[in-house]
């Protein structure tokens, strides 16, 4: 199905722009929250648009909006406009740079302990820009048009994407300082299944096998305290749980950490992900750029060596 260009131009930009945030969102709330106005606001643009049209976008379900087949066509038409508009931002001659909105999917860890801790620079360099950082556990979906670019943990392995690995990235076993002090510590890998308590993910519940650590630490070692979330995690080391993984990002942070097995590592990798028709977009280079250069500048934190004696020490 294709609409002719007479029905596109008697509809509402402003409308078609609610159908893409809804598209996007999977459900009205959330489209709403994303544009600054309640849901029935944006049920009802919706509905007027498929008065309009004479066809059902959406149908309605427990989980939310889901797109119908006529959705999906002007979808297309909705998304080739608004790439339009983005190519016309680019040319604004204002010398300001790029404008509009920027959505980039994050891992809920580098998204909150690395990116957000350095993006004011990214913002300040580029003020005529909206950033939507959607830092949580999961993505959203550059191939459909969810955000504008994604650092995920794999490779996509199709789709009308453009993918390239962003860094490594090394984690380690900690532990609370008062957890050393109270349960010690183990001197090889072997002993973390010996009256440890170890933190981890719930296995059912894993959103990419990349999450997977404990296993390479030690075969057959199991959580006993678990969460989807790597912040959470992070937690219950930190108030003397017990002992897990963390990316050294997070856990070389926090000085009341310390390593556990110090010369023992694991290594992952970040992709950064963006969409084939929309990658030449201003605002999408200059994201990736600025997002290359920060993770050079910053590799150690990403890559970090092992620490000295007087470190540990102090640890």
């Amino acid at each position: 199905m294709q609409w002719s260009a007479a029905i596109m131009q008697v509809l509402d930009w402003n409308d078609l722009q609610v159908v893409l945030a809804v598209a996007r969102a999977g459900q009205l709330a959330r489209a709403g929250a994303a544009m600054g106005v309640d849901a029935t606001t944006i049920g009802r643009r919706v509905r007027r648009v498929e008065i309009r049209l004479g066809q059902t976008l959406f149908e309605h379900t427990r989980q939310g909006q889901v797109i119908t087949e006529a959705g999906e066509a002007l979808l297309a038409e909705i998304e080739t406009m608004a790439n339009a508009a983005g190519r016309i931002g680019d040319l604004d001659g204002s010398g300001d740079g790029p404008t509009g909105n920027l959505r980039v999917s994050l891992s809920e860890g580098f998204g909150t302990w690395f990116v957000a801790n350095l993006v004011g620079e990214f913002i300040a360099a580029h003020p005529r820009l909206s950033l939507d950082l959607v830092a949580s556990s999961g993505f959203l979906s550059p191939s459909k048009r969810e955000a504008d670019l994604a650092v995920t943990l794999s490779r996509p392995r199709a789709g009308p994407v453009i993918a390239g690995k962003l860094t490594d990235y090394a984690l380690r076993l900690y532990a609370s300082q008062g957890y050393s002090t109270d349960r010690g510590l183990p001197s090889q890998p072997g002993d973390l299944a010996q009256g440890h308590t170890l933190v981890g993910y719930i296995p059912d519940l894993l959103y990419a096998p990349e999450l997977r650590y404990l296993a390479e630490f030690h075969p057959g070692l199991n959580a006993h305290v678990r969460s989807t979330s790597i912040n959470a995690q992070y937690r219950l080391l930190a108030s003397g749980m017990g002992i897990g993984v963390l990316p050294c990002f997070i856990g070389d942070a926090d000085q009341s950490l310390v390593r556990v097995l110090p010369d023992r590592s694991i290594h992952r990798s970040f992709w950064l992900v963006t969409h084939k028709e929309t990658h030449q977009l201003a605002r999408v280079k200059a994201f990736k750029n600025w997002l290359t250069d920060a993770v050079q500048t910053h590799r150690k934190r990403l890559l970090p060596g092992p620490w000295s004696t007087q470190e540990r020490g102090k640890r």
